[in-house]
């Protein structure tokens, strides 16, 4: 009884089946239709969409801190009352320099500086502006008049220069870190252009790394620059004192009192405090050079673009099968649906 009942089921599947084939049979021709349509609509916008290439580079922060040693010739130099700049800055983590390289500040500097692509040598932005073509899709009169940034900068450079900035970290600019346990960073940049891609993310990275690099070493620098002159200012005092010193020991040559040789004696302990003073200087100096080359943190490039670089776009053929093949798939999935609903009505 279960067997026949089994062979009744699957009969009545397979005339259903059957139904659903000579219903969709009957729609051939808008099937056909809707097919044809999907593959020409793709391959209107395959040719029609701009080609964009697609500049990786990949590079990590060594951000250093202060060694073992340091630190000790560190403390040594503090006894002195003097701060060599030990201390590590925290101004930049990892979601800083994410932030850093889509600032205004960072994108504009970089545009600013000059490139040769295509064979012409000229600034990063004035390429931009004609691989664009802003000239025509900017509405703007001094876009219209080619208004060059060599001249001098004005108002108007900073709106244009604030319109391709809002461009390019909307629509071209893509910055991140590639899992939670690395800090290895990703920087991708898209552009009609392979050329101006390649040059624009090197670029980029090089002036963050050295607004972070002076970011991070500024107290140390600081601290350099200090003792630098301090220890100019005592070595010329010092100088100074052992001429005026050596001129009153020439005079007092034949003086035997104690109390004629008062000046001599107060020269002498001047230079013996100035020659203190300079030789724990410049060894203050020295720790400081130390630690600003400790401080220093390295941006390490671990892969530049390659030209060529890797294009958005695929194949004509391609785009047009795919999209031909999901038209196909939804038109015949609409027309099942269709069926199945009317023939519940019926029921």
């Amino acid at each position: 009884m279960s067997e026949n009942r089994n062979e009744i089921e699957l009969k009545d599947l397979l005339i259903n089946f059957k139904d659903y084939i000579i219903y969709l049979f009957t729609k051939k021709y808008y099937i056909i239709s809707f097919t044809l349509l999907s593959v020409i609509l793709g391959a209107t916008y395959n040719i029609n969409s701009d080609e964009l290439y697609k500049a990786e580079l990949k590079f990590v922060v060594d951000d250093k801190g202060s060694s073992g040693d340091l630190s000790s010739m560190s403390s040594i130099a503090n006894d002195f009352g003097i701060n060599i700049g030990s201390g590590k800055s925290s101004i930049f983590g990892q979601g800083n320099i994410i932030e850093l390289l889509k600032s205004r500040g960072i994108i504009v500097s970089t545009l600013m500086q000059k490139a040769k692509i295509n064979r012409k040598r000229n600034l990063l932005i004035e390429h931009y502006i004609k691989i664009n073509n802003l000239n025509e899709d900017l509405d703007n009169n001094a876009i219209s008049n080619k208004i060059s940034f060599h001249d001098r900068r004005s108002l108007l450079h900073d709106s244009i220069s604030g319109v391709i900035w809002k461009e390019i970290i909307e629509d071209n600019l893509i910055v991140e870190i590639e899992n939670d346990n690395a800090s290895i960073i990703t920087l991708t940049y898209l552009s009609k252009n392979q050329e101006f891609a390649r040059k624009f993310v090197v670029k980029l990275i090089n002036e963050m790394s050295k607004m972070y690099i002076v970011h991070e070493t500024a107290q140390a620098n600081n601290t350099l620059n200090f003792l630098q002159d301090r220890a100019d200012s005592v070595f010329t005092e010092l100088v100074r004192k052992e001429k005026e010193f050596a001129k009153v020991k020439d005079i007092n040559q034949r003086i035997i009192k104690a109390s004629g040789r008062l000046k001599e004696f107060q020269l002498q302990r001047s230079v013996e405090v100035l020659n203190t003073m300079y030789l724990e200087l410049t060894k203050n100096l020295e720790l400081s050079k130390l630690t600003l080359l400790n401080q220093t943190p390295n941006i390490n490039i671990l892969d530049k673009p390659i030209l060529p670089l890797e294009s958005n776009k695929h194949s004509l053929i391609f785009i047009s099968i795919l999209c031909g093949l999901l038209g196909f798939i939804l038109i015949v999935f609409y027309f099942l649906l269709s069926k199945l609903f009317n023939d519940s009505l019926d029921c």
